[in-house]
Protein backbone atom coordinates (compact mmCIF):
# COMPACT_ATOMS: atom_id res chain seq x y z
CA UNK A 1 0.00 0.00 0.00
CA UNK A 2 3.08 2.55 0.36
CA UNK A 3 4.29 1.86 -2.68
CA UNK A 4 1.17 2.62 -4.11
CA UNK A 5 0.90 5.48 -2.69
CA UNK A 6 4.67 6.54 -3.33
CA UNK A 7 3.31 5.99 -7.03
CA UNK A 8 0.13 7.38 -7.09
CA UNK A 9 0.27 10.32 -4.61
CA UNK A 10 -1.31 10.89 -1.54
CA UNK A 11 -4.56 11.48 -2.16
CA UNK A 12 -5.59 8.58 -4.01
CA UNK A 13 -8.71 6.51 -2.75
CA UNK A 14 -9.15 2.64 -3.28
CA UNK A 15 -12.75 1.22 -3.41
CA UNK A 16 -13.77 -2.00 -3.00
CA UNK A 17 -15.74 -3.14 -5.11
CA UNK A 18 -16.35 -6.45 -4.16
CA UNK A 19 -20.28 -7.56 -4.31
CA UNK A 20 -20.27 -9.74 -0.94
CA UNK A 21 -19.31 -6.33 1.04
CA UNK A 22 -22.26 -4.52 2.66
CA UNK A 23 -22.51 -1.08 2.58
CA UNK A 24 -25.24 1.33 3.56
CA UNK A 25 -26.39 2.60 0.11
CA UNK A 26 -29.88 2.52 -0.76
CA UNK A 27 -30.85 -0.89 -2.07
CA UNK A 28 -31.39 -0.30 -6.15
CA UNK A 29 -34.17 -3.01 -7.63
CA UNK A 30 -32.12 -5.51 -9.53
CA UNK A 31 -32.85 -5.00 -13.44
CA UNK A 32 -33.09 -8.70 -15.74
CA UNK A 33 -30.20 -8.90 -17.15
CA UNK A 34 -29.73 -10.23 -20.78
CA UNK A 35 -26.35 -12.17 -20.00
CA UNK A 36 -25.23 -12.97 -16.45
CA UNK A 37 -22.00 -12.26 -15.35
CA UNK A 38 -20.73 -15.64 -15.39
CA UNK A 39 -21.97 -15.68 -19.41
CA UNK A 40 -25.15 -17.44 -19.64
CA UNK A 41 -27.42 -16.31 -21.95
CA UNK A 42 -31.30 -15.81 -19.76
CA UNK A 43 -32.94 -16.82 -23.20
CA UNK A 44 -35.56 -18.94 -23.39
CA UNK A 45 -37.17 -20.40 -26.67
CA UNK A 46 -41.56 -21.24 -26.47
CA UNK A 47 -43.99 -21.92 -28.51
CA UNK A 48 -42.20 -23.20 -31.21
CA UNK A 49 -44.85 -25.80 -32.42
CA UNK A 50 -44.10 -28.26 -35.16
CA UNK A 51 -40.35 -27.04 -35.10
CA UNK A 52 -39.50 -29.58 -32.54
CA UNK A 53 -38.52 -32.23 -34.78
CA UNK A 54 -35.54 -30.17 -35.93
CA UNK A 55 -34.04 -31.16 -32.78
CA UNK A 56 -34.51 -34.45 -33.45
CA UNK A 57 -32.73 -34.13 -37.28
CA UNK A 58 -29.54 -32.62 -35.12
CA UNK A 59 -29.56 -35.47 -32.31
CA UNK A 60 -26.09 -35.37 -31.41
CA UNK A 61 -25.64 -31.58 -31.31
CA UNK A 62 -28.54 -32.01 -28.84
CA UNK A 63 -27.70 -34.76 -26.70
CA UNK A 64 -24.61 -32.58 -26.17
CA UNK A 65 -26.35 -29.57 -25.76
CA UNK A 66 -28.13 -31.84 -23.00
CA UNK A 67 -27.20 -31.13 -18.99
CA UNK A 68 -25.31 -33.92 -17.56
CA UNK A 69 -27.38 -35.18 -15.37
CA UNK A 70 -29.52 -36.06 -18.57
CA UNK A 71 -26.70 -37.30 -20.92
CA UNK A 72 -26.30 -39.49 -18.07
CA UNK A 73 -29.65 -40.78 -17.47
CA UNK A 74 -29.47 -41.76 -21.95
CA UNK A 75 -26.20 -43.18 -21.48
CA UNK A 76 -27.45 -45.58 -19.11
CA UNK A 77 -30.91 -46.28 -20.66
CA UNK A 78 -29.58 -46.79 -23.92
CA UNK A 79 -26.73 -49.55 -22.64
CA UNK A 80 -29.72 -51.43 -20.30
CA UNK A 81 -32.31 -51.62 -23.02
CA UNK A 82 -30.10 -52.31 -25.69
CA UNK A 83 -28.43 -55.34 -23.59
CA UNK A 84 -31.98 -56.24 -22.22
CA UNK A 85 -33.30 -56.37 -25.92
CA UNK A 86 -30.69 -58.73 -27.35
CA UNK A 87 -30.31 -60.98 -24.60
CA UNK A 88 -34.27 -61.14 -24.77
CA UNK A 89 -33.82 -61.93 -28.46
CA UNK A 90 -30.92 -65.16 -27.66
CA UNK A 91 -33.37 -66.22 -24.89
CA UNK A 92 -36.23 -66.30 -27.82
CA UNK A 93 -34.45 -68.00 -29.89
CA UNK A 94 -33.19 -70.87 -27.44
CA UNK A 95 -36.53 -71.00 -26.43
CA UNK A 96 -38.06 -71.49 -29.83
CA UNK A 97 -35.41 -74.47 -31.00
CA UNK A 98 -36.06 -76.12 -27.29
CA UNK A 99 -32.88 -75.36 -26.08
CA UNK A 100 -34.31 -74.73 -22.76
CA UNK A 101 -35.85 -78.46 -22.23
CA UNK A 102 -32.34 -80.08 -23.05
CA UNK A 103 -30.05 -77.91 -21.38
CA UNK A 104 -28.22 -80.72 -19.16
CA UNK A 105 -28.65 -83.41 -21.72
CA UNK A 106 -25.01 -83.70 -23.01
CA UNK A 107 -25.96 -85.69 -26.18
CA UNK A 108 -28.36 -82.95 -27.50
CA UNK A 109 -26.18 -79.92 -29.22
CA UNK A 110 -27.77 -76.80 -29.01
CA UNK A 111 -27.69 -73.25 -30.51
CA UNK A 112 -26.00 -71.52 -27.56
CA UNK A 113 -24.11 -74.09 -25.05
CA UNK A 114 -25.07 -73.88 -21.76
CA UNK A 115 -27.89 -71.41 -21.61
CA UNK A 116 -30.86 -72.98 -20.25
CA UNK A 117 -32.83 -69.80 -18.87
CA UNK A 118 -33.10 -65.88 -19.51
CA UNK A 119 -30.13 -65.37 -16.77
CA UNK A 120 -27.87 -67.66 -18.49
CA UNK A 121 -28.95 -65.63 -22.13
CA UNK A 122 -27.77 -62.28 -20.60
CA UNK A 123 -24.33 -63.00 -19.40
CA UNK A 124 -23.57 -64.96 -22.39
CA UNK A 125 -24.66 -61.18 -24.42
CA UNK A 126 -22.65 -59.27 -21.93
CA UNK A 127 -19.90 -61.58 -22.87
CA UNK A 128 -20.25 -61.42 -26.09
CA UNK A 129 -20.23 -57.63 -26.27
CA UNK A 130 -18.01 -57.22 -24.15
CA UNK A 131 -15.33 -59.35 -26.16
CA UNK A 132 -14.55 -60.91 -22.34
CA UNK A 133 -15.12 -64.80 -23.09
CA UNK A 134 -15.06 -66.93 -20.23
CA UNK A 135 -15.10 -70.23 -22.74
CA UNK A 136 -18.38 -71.47 -21.02
CA UNK A 137 -21.15 -70.25 -23.10
CA UNK A 138 -20.33 -70.02 -26.85
CA UNK A 139 -22.56 -70.05 -30.49
CA UNK A 140 -22.26 -73.81 -32.24
CA UNK A 141 -22.27 -74.63 -35.50
CA UNK A 142 -25.77 -76.38 -35.52
CA UNK A 143 -27.52 -72.81 -35.30
CA UNK A 144 -27.49 -70.48 -38.69
CA UNK A 145 -30.35 -68.29 -37.20
CA UNK A 146 -27.56 -67.65 -33.96
CA UNK A 147 -24.47 -66.70 -36.43
CA UNK A 148 -26.65 -64.14 -38.08
CA UNK A 149 -27.76 -62.39 -34.64
CA UNK A 150 -24.40 -62.35 -33.78
CA UNK A 151 -23.27 -60.46 -36.28
CA UNK A 152 -26.16 -58.19 -36.22
CA UNK A 153 -25.92 -57.54 -32.10
CA UNK A 154 -21.79 -56.90 -33.72
CA UNK A 155 -22.98 -54.28 -35.26
CA UNK A 156 -25.63 -52.57 -33.46
CA UNK A 157 -22.88 -52.31 -30.57
CA UNK A 158 -20.45 -51.04 -32.51
CA UNK A 159 -22.81 -47.91 -33.33
CA UNK A 160 -24.42 -47.29 -29.99
CA UNK A 161 -20.49 -47.34 -28.10
CA UNK A 162 -19.42 -44.98 -31.07
CA UNK A 163 -22.42 -42.37 -30.49
CA UNK A 164 -22.72 -42.96 -26.63
CA UNK A 165 -19.11 -42.67 -26.05
CA UNK A 166 -18.40 -39.92 -28.93
CA UNK A 167 -21.18 -37.93 -27.36
CA UNK A 168 -19.48 -38.27 -23.92
CA UNK A 169 -16.08 -37.60 -25.23
CA UNK A 170 -17.29 -34.11 -26.90
CA UNK A 171 -19.13 -33.29 -23.75
CA UNK A 172 -16.24 -33.97 -21.58
CA UNK A 173 -13.81 -31.97 -24.01
CA UNK A 174 -15.79 -29.10 -24.45
CA UNK A 175 -13.96 -25.48 -23.55
CA UNK A 176 -16.48 -24.13 -21.84
CA UNK A 177 -14.80 -24.94 -18.14
CA UNK A 178 -11.87 -23.52 -19.81
CA UNK A 179 -13.65 -20.21 -20.14
CA UNK A 180 -13.94 -20.64 -16.29
CA UNK A 181 -10.34 -19.29 -16.00
CA UNK A 182 -10.75 -16.12 -17.88
CA UNK A 183 -11.75 -13.49 -15.28
CA UNK A 184 -13.70 -10.04 -16.19
CA UNK A 185 -13.70 -7.05 -13.55
CA UNK A 186 -16.94 -7.15 -11.57
CA UNK A 187 -17.36 -3.36 -13.01
CA UNK A 188 -16.00 -1.12 -15.69
CA UNK A 189 -14.75 2.55 -15.64
CA UNK A 190 -14.94 5.82 -17.54
CA UNK A 191 -12.21 8.22 -16.92
CA UNK A 192 -9.40 10.09 -19.26
CA UNK A 193 -6.62 8.33 -21.22
CA UNK A 194 -3.99 10.17 -23.21
CA UNK A 195 -6.54 13.02 -22.87
CA UNK A 196 -9.58 11.00 -24.37
CA UNK A 197 -12.59 9.78 -22.12
CA UNK A 198 -12.80 6.11 -22.59
CA UNK A 199 -14.57 3.34 -21.37
CA UNK A 200 -12.33 0.61 -19.85
CA UNK A 201 -12.55 -2.63 -17.88
CA UNK A 202 -10.31 -5.43 -17.41
CA UNK A 203 -9.99 -9.47 -18.70
CA UNK A 204 -7.24 -11.63 -17.20
CA UNK A 205 -6.07 -15.07 -17.69
CA UNK A 206 -5.83 -17.63 -14.79
CA UNK A 207 -3.71 -20.29 -16.07
CA UNK A 208 -0.10 -20.57 -17.74
CA UNK A 209 -1.42 -22.13 -20.72
CA UNK A 210 -2.10 -19.50 -23.51
CA UNK A 211 -5.30 -18.42 -25.60
CA UNK A 212 -4.21 -18.50 -29.25
CA UNK A 213 -5.74 -15.93 -31.26
CA UNK A 214 -6.87 -14.23 -29.01
CA UNK A 215 -9.59 -11.75 -29.54
CA UNK A 216 -12.63 -9.38 -28.01
CA UNK A 217 -15.43 -8.02 -28.79
CA UNK A 218 -18.32 -5.68 -27.06
CA UNK A 219 -21.58 -5.44 -27.89
CA UNK A 220 -24.13 -2.23 -26.62
CA UNK A 221 -27.47 -3.88 -25.36
CA UNK A 222 -30.14 -1.30 -25.26
CA UNK A 223 -33.47 -0.35 -26.28
CA UNK A 224 -34.68 2.33 -28.53
CA UNK A 225 -37.06 3.93 -30.92
CA UNK A 226 -36.18 4.80 -34.72
CA UNK A 227 -37.33 7.72 -35.96
CA UNK A 228 -40.19 5.91 -37.81
CA UNK A 229 -41.85 5.51 -34.49
CA UNK A 230 -40.48 1.38 -34.63
CA UNK A 231 -39.30 0.08 -31.13
CA UNK A 232 -36.36 -2.38 -31.20
CA UNK A 233 -36.50 -4.70 -27.91
CA UNK A 234 -32.79 -5.05 -26.91
CA UNK A 235 -30.99 -3.32 -29.66
CA UNK A 236 -27.43 -4.71 -30.71
CA UNK A 237 -24.81 -1.92 -31.21
CA UNK A 238 -21.04 -2.65 -31.76
CA UNK A 239 -18.63 -1.20 -28.85
CA UNK A 240 -15.44 -0.44 -31.06
CA UNK A 241 -12.34 -1.43 -28.99
CA UNK A 242 -9.30 -1.15 -31.07
CA UNK A 243 -10.86 -3.23 -34.52
CA UNK A 244 -9.47 -1.10 -37.21
CA UNK A 245 -5.35 -0.81 -34.99
CA UNK A 246 -5.48 -4.04 -33.99
CA UNK A 247 -6.35 -3.48 -30.39
CA UNK A 248 -8.83 -6.21 -30.14
CA UNK A 249 -6.29 -8.94 -30.93
CA UNK A 250 -4.98 -9.96 -27.35
CA UNK A 251 -1.87 -11.49 -26.10
CA UNK A 252 -3.51 -12.76 -23.11
CA UNK A 253 -0.40 -13.59 -20.68
CA UNK A 254 -1.28 -11.33 -18.18
CA UNK A 255 -4.29 -9.41 -17.08
CA UNK A 256 -4.85 -6.23 -19.68
CA UNK A 257 -7.57 -3.26 -19.37
CA UNK A 258 -9.59 -3.06 -22.60
CA UNK A 259 -10.37 0.22 -23.95
CA UNK A 260 -13.02 1.60 -25.94
CA UNK A 261 -12.38 5.61 -26.99
CA UNK A 262 -15.40 7.75 -26.22
CA UNK A 263 -15.85 9.83 -29.54
CA UNK A 264 -18.53 11.45 -31.90
CA UNK A 265 -18.99 7.58 -33.79
CA UNK A 266 -19.27 6.21 -29.97
CA UNK A 267 -23.04 5.48 -29.09
CA UNK A 268 -21.48 6.89 -25.54
CA UNK A 269 -21.00 10.35 -27.40
CA UNK A 270 -24.02 12.38 -25.34
CA UNK A 271 -23.04 10.04 -22.02
CA UNK A 272 -22.57 12.12 -19.03
CA UNK A 273 -22.11 11.12 -15.31
CA UNK A 274 -25.60 12.71 -14.70
CA UNK A 275 -27.43 10.88 -17.54
CA UNK A 276 -25.59 7.58 -16.53
CA UNK A 277 -27.78 7.55 -13.35
CA UNK A 278 -31.16 7.49 -15.70
CA UNK A 279 -29.54 5.65 -18.49
CA UNK A 280 -30.56 1.33 -18.97
CA UNK A 281 -27.99 -0.25 -20.90
CA UNK A 282 -25.74 -3.49 -20.60
CA UNK A 283 -22.49 -3.90 -22.50
CA UNK A 284 -22.02 -7.49 -23.17
CA UNK A 285 -18.16 -8.42 -23.00
CA UNK A 286 -17.09 -11.69 -25.77
CA UNK A 287 -13.80 -13.09 -25.84
CA UNK A 288 -12.97 -15.93 -28.32
CA UNK A 289 -9.33 -17.73 -28.54
CA UNK A 290 -8.30 -21.25 -28.98
CA UNK A 291 -6.72 -23.30 -26.62
CA UNK A 292 -3.23 -24.01 -26.73
CA UNK A 293 -3.43 -27.94 -25.08
CA UNK A 294 -6.48 -29.07 -26.51
CA UNK A 295 -6.83 -26.66 -30.31
CA UNK A 296 -10.35 -25.92 -29.54
CA UNK A 297 -12.01 -22.64 -29.81
CA UNK A 298 -13.08 -21.56 -26.43
CA UNK A 299 -15.81 -18.25 -25.86
CA UNK A 300 -15.89 -16.49 -22.58
CA UNK A 301 -18.95 -13.77 -22.21
CA UNK A 302 -20.22 -11.74 -19.24
CA UNK A 303 -21.85 -8.21 -19.28
CA UNK A 304 -21.90 -4.67 -17.35
CA UNK A 305 -25.41 -3.09 -16.46
CA UNK A 306 -25.44 0.55 -16.04
CA UNK A 307 -24.97 0.48 -12.24
CA UNK A 308 -21.67 -1.79 -13.14
CA UNK A 309 -20.17 1.13 -15.07
CA UNK A 310 -18.62 3.39 -12.44
CA UNK A 311 -17.55 7.53 -13.42
CA UNK A 312 -14.43 8.96 -12.79
CA UNK A 313 -12.49 5.48 -11.80
CA UNK A 314 -9.16 3.35 -12.77
CA UNK A 315 -8.16 0.22 -12.15
CA UNK A 316 -5.32 -0.60 -9.55
CA UNK A 317 -2.34 -1.61 -10.87
CA UNK A 318 -1.61 -5.57 -10.48
CA UNK A 319 2.13 -6.48 -11.82
CA UNK A 320 4.75 -6.24 -10.08
CA UNK A 321 8.24 -6.43 -10.73
CA UNK A 322 10.45 -9.53 -8.82
CA UNK A 323 13.84 -11.21 -8.83
CA UNK A 324 13.59 -12.61 -12.70
CA UNK A 325 10.18 -12.63 -12.93
CA UNK A 326 7.05 -10.57 -13.31
CA UNK A 327 4.28 -11.20 -10.31
CA UNK A 328 0.45 -10.33 -10.77
CA UNK A 329 -1.98 -9.94 -7.72
CA UNK A 330 -5.50 -10.94 -8.65
CA UNK A 331 -6.36 -9.86 -4.90
CA UNK A 332 -6.21 -6.35 -6.53
CA UNK A 333 -7.95 -7.48 -9.85
CA UNK A 334 -11.01 -5.87 -9.04
CA UNK A 335 -10.10 -2.76 -7.19
CA UNK A 336 -10.51 0.91 -8.43
CA UNK A 337 -9.63 3.95 -7.49
CA UNK A 338 -10.87 7.87 -7.87
CA UNK A 339 -9.31 10.24 -10.37
CA UNK A 340 -10.24 13.63 -11.65
CA UNK A 341 -12.34 13.03 -14.24
CA UNK A 342 -14.54 15.83 -16.28
CA UNK A 343 -18.29 15.29 -15.59
CA UNK A 344 -19.95 16.33 -18.51
CA UNK A 345 -19.92 14.34 -21.90
CA UNK A 346 -17.58 14.36 -24.88
CA UNK A 347 -20.49 16.09 -26.80
CA UNK A 348 -20.89 18.99 -24.24
CA UNK A 349 -17.18 19.39 -24.23
CA UNK A 350 -16.91 19.50 -27.87
CA UNK A 351 -19.92 22.00 -28.16
CA UNK A 352 -17.87 24.32 -25.80
CA UNK A 353 -15.00 24.41 -27.38
CA UNK A 354 -16.19 25.30 -30.76
CA UNK A 355 -18.07 28.51 -29.46
CA UNK A 356 -15.74 31.65 -30.35
CA UNK A 357 -14.12 33.02 -27.90
CA UNK A 358 -15.00 36.81 -26.64
CA UNK A 359 -11.58 37.97 -27.37
CA UNK A 360 -11.74 37.00 -31.02
CA UNK A 361 -14.75 38.61 -31.76
CA UNK A 362 -14.60 41.67 -33.29
CA UNK A 363 -16.34 45.04 -32.06
CA UNK A 364 -16.65 48.33 -33.75
CA UNK A 365 -13.99 51.05 -33.24
CA UNK A 366 -13.15 54.46 -33.59
CA UNK A 367 -11.76 53.06 -36.97
CA UNK A 368 -15.06 52.29 -38.15
CA UNK A 369 -16.59 55.71 -37.68
CA UNK A 370 -13.35 57.40 -39.07
CA UNK A 371 -14.25 54.93 -42.39
CA UNK A 372 -17.72 56.23 -42.52
CA UNK A 373 -17.04 59.33 -42.12
CA UNK A 374 -13.97 59.44 -44.79
CA UNK A 375 -16.99 57.78 -47.40
CA UNK A 376 -18.83 60.63 -46.72
CA UNK A 377 -15.44 62.92 -47.41
CA UNK A 378 -14.85 61.07 -50.49
CA UNK A 379 -18.19 61.46 -51.86
CA UNK A 380 -19.42 64.90 -51.28
CA UNK A 381 -18.69 65.67 -54.88
CA UNK A 382 -20.45 62.64 -56.28
CA UNK A 383 -23.90 63.57 -54.56
CA UNK A 384 -26.58 61.30 -56.72
CA UNK A 385 -24.47 59.04 -58.76
CA UNK A 386 -26.63 56.45 -59.66
CA UNK A 387 -28.87 59.34 -61.06
CA UNK A 388 -26.18 60.61 -62.76
CA UNK A 389 -25.29 57.33 -64.84
CA UNK A 390 -29.15 56.97 -64.86
CA UNK A 391 -28.90 59.97 -66.93
CA UNK A 392 -25.80 59.29 -68.73
CA UNK A 393 -26.04 55.70 -69.06
CA UNK A 394 -25.00 56.16 -73.10
CA UNK A 395 -22.98 59.51 -72.59
CA UNK A 396 -19.69 57.17 -73.20
CA UNK A 397 -20.66 56.03 -76.52
CA UNK A 398 -22.02 59.32 -77.64
CA UNK A 399 -18.59 61.25 -76.44
CA UNK A 400 -16.01 61.88 -79.25
CA UNK A 401 -13.17 59.26 -79.07
CA UNK A 402 -10.45 61.97 -77.87
CA UNK A 403 -12.51 62.61 -75.13
CA UNK A 404 -13.23 58.90 -74.50
CA UNK A 405 -9.52 58.37 -74.15
CA UNK A 406 -9.05 61.14 -71.96
CA UNK A 407 -12.20 59.69 -69.28
CA UNK A 408 -10.76 56.30 -69.97
CA UNK A 409 -7.11 57.70 -68.75
CA UNK A 410 -9.00 60.20 -66.04
CA UNK A 411 -10.21 57.10 -64.22
CA UNK A 412 -7.18 55.01 -64.27
CA UNK A 413 -5.08 58.01 -62.80
CA UNK A 414 -8.29 58.40 -60.06
CA UNK A 415 -8.09 55.37 -59.01
CA UNK A 416 -4.58 55.74 -58.53
CA UNK A 417 -4.67 58.27 -56.74
CA UNK A 418 -7.86 57.36 -54.48
CA UNK A 419 -5.74 53.92 -53.14
CA UNK A 420 -2.37 56.26 -52.62
CA UNK A 421 -5.01 58.48 -50.54
CA UNK A 422 -6.35 55.23 -48.64
CA UNK A 423 -2.63 54.45 -47.52
CA UNK A 424 -1.64 57.69 -46.63
CA UNK A 425 -4.27 59.80 -45.82
CA UNK A 426 -2.25 62.77 -46.29
CA UNK A 427 -3.80 64.30 -49.85
CA UNK A 428 -7.08 65.71 -50.39
CA UNK A 429 -10.55 63.65 -51.43
CA UNK A 430 -11.19 65.56 -54.35
CA UNK A 431 -8.44 68.03 -55.64
CA UNK A 432 -7.91 69.45 -59.18
CA UNK A 433 -5.36 66.33 -59.37
CA UNK A 434 -7.80 64.18 -59.77
CA UNK A 435 -9.20 65.38 -62.65
CA UNK A 436 -8.43 64.60 -65.86
CA UNK A 437 -5.40 65.67 -67.43
CA UNK A 438 -6.89 67.87 -70.18
CA UNK A 439 -8.70 69.35 -67.73
CA UNK A 440 -6.01 69.89 -65.01
CA UNK A 441 -4.00 71.79 -68.00
CA UNK A 442 -7.47 73.67 -69.44
CA UNK A 443 -7.77 74.96 -65.38
CA UNK A 444 -4.08 75.97 -65.30
CA UNK A 445 -3.84 77.91 -68.21
CA UNK A 446 -5.94 81.70 -68.02
CA UNK A 447 -7.83 83.82 -70.24
CA UNK A 448 -11.45 83.80 -71.24
CA UNK A 449 -10.81 81.04 -74.03
CA UNK A 450 -9.22 78.27 -71.84
CA UNK A 451 -12.14 78.99 -69.10
CA UNK A 452 -14.55 78.13 -72.02
CA UNK A 453 -12.73 75.30 -73.57
CA UNK A 454 -12.77 73.95 -70.04
CA UNK A 455 -16.60 74.58 -69.24
CA UNK A 456 -17.05 72.58 -72.41
CA UNK A 457 -15.58 69.67 -71.66
CA UNK A 458 -16.64 69.60 -68.22
CA UNK A 459 -19.86 69.36 -69.45
CA UNK A 460 -19.09 66.73 -72.35
CA UNK A 461 -17.40 65.00 -70.24
CA UNK A 462 -19.89 65.19 -67.26
CA UNK A 463 -18.02 64.16 -64.29
CA UNK A 464 -18.62 60.49 -65.54
CA UNK A 465 -14.91 59.81 -64.28
CA UNK A 466 -15.50 61.19 -61.14
CA UNK A 467 -18.66 58.91 -60.52
CA UNK A 468 -16.76 56.06 -59.65
CA UNK A 469 -14.82 58.08 -57.71
CA UNK A 470 -13.51 58.34 -53.90
CA UNK A 471 -16.52 56.70 -52.62
CA UNK A 472 -16.63 53.41 -54.98
CA UNK A 473 -13.03 53.05 -55.15
CA UNK A 474 -12.31 53.15 -51.44
CA UNK A 475 -15.05 50.26 -51.14
CA UNK A 476 -13.50 48.35 -53.47
CA UNK A 477 -10.01 49.55 -52.60
CA UNK A 478 -10.84 47.90 -48.73
CA UNK A 479 -12.63 44.88 -49.80
CA UNK A 480 -10.09 42.32 -49.86
CA UNK A 481 -9.05 43.90 -45.87
CA UNK A 482 -10.74 42.93 -42.46
CA UNK A 483 -11.26 46.22 -41.24
CA UNK A 484 -10.33 49.94 -42.57
CA UNK A 485 -7.17 51.74 -41.43
CA UNK A 486 -7.54 53.92 -38.72
CA UNK A 487 -7.76 57.35 -39.57
CA UNK A 488 -5.62 60.05 -37.36
CA UNK A 489 -7.86 62.40 -35.89
CA UNK A 490 -5.13 65.68 -36.93
CA UNK A 491 -6.00 64.10 -40.59
CA UNK A 492 -5.88 66.50 -42.79
CA UNK A 493 -9.42 64.55 -45.04
CA UNK A 494 -11.04 65.47 -41.75
CA UNK A 495 -9.75 69.28 -41.49
CA UNK A 496 -9.78 70.28 -44.66
CA UNK A 497 -13.00 71.68 -45.35
CA UNK A 498 -15.09 70.95 -48.13
CA UNK A 499 -13.18 69.71 -51.21
CA UNK A 500 -14.97 72.25 -53.66
CA UNK A 501 -13.15 75.12 -52.14
CA UNK A 502 -10.04 73.79 -54.18
CA UNK A 503 -11.91 73.60 -57.44
CA UNK A 504 -11.87 76.35 -60.22
CA UNK A 505 -14.53 79.29 -59.71
CA UNK A 506 -15.96 78.00 -62.95
CA UNK A 507 -16.04 74.03 -61.82
CA UNK A 508 -17.63 75.60 -58.32
CA UNK A 509 -20.23 77.21 -60.10
CA UNK A 510 -21.25 74.08 -61.77
CA UNK A 511 -21.65 71.69 -59.24
CA UNK A 512 -24.00 74.65 -57.41
CA UNK A 513 -25.86 74.66 -60.28
CA UNK A 514 -26.23 70.91 -60.60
Amino acid sequence: MAALRRKFGEDYQVVNTNRATTFAAPVKKKRQRFVDKNGRCNVQHGNLGGETSRYLSDLFTTLVDLKWRWNLLIFILTYTIAWLVMASMWWIIAYIRGDLNHGHDSSYTPCVANVYNFPSAFLFFIETEATIGYGYRYITEKCPEGIILFLFQSLLGSIVDAFLIGCMFIKMSQPKKRAETLMFSQDAVISQRDGKLCLMFRVGNLRNSHMVSAQIRCKLIKSRQTPEGEFLPLDQCELDVGFGTGADQLFLVSPLTICHEINPKSPFFDLSQRSLMNEQFEIVVILEGIVETTGMTCQARTSYTEDEVLWGHRFLPVMSLEEGFFRVDYSQFHSTFEVPTPPYSVKEHEEKNSLPSPLSTPTPTLTDSHGARRDRVFSVDCINTSEERGRQGGAGGRLPSKLQRMSSSGKEDLQRKVLLLSSHHSEKACSTGDLPLKLQRLSSSTGPEAENRLQLKSLKVGFEPMTQSTGDLYQHSLAPTLSPAPVPMHSPLLSAGRPEDNLPAKLRKMNADR
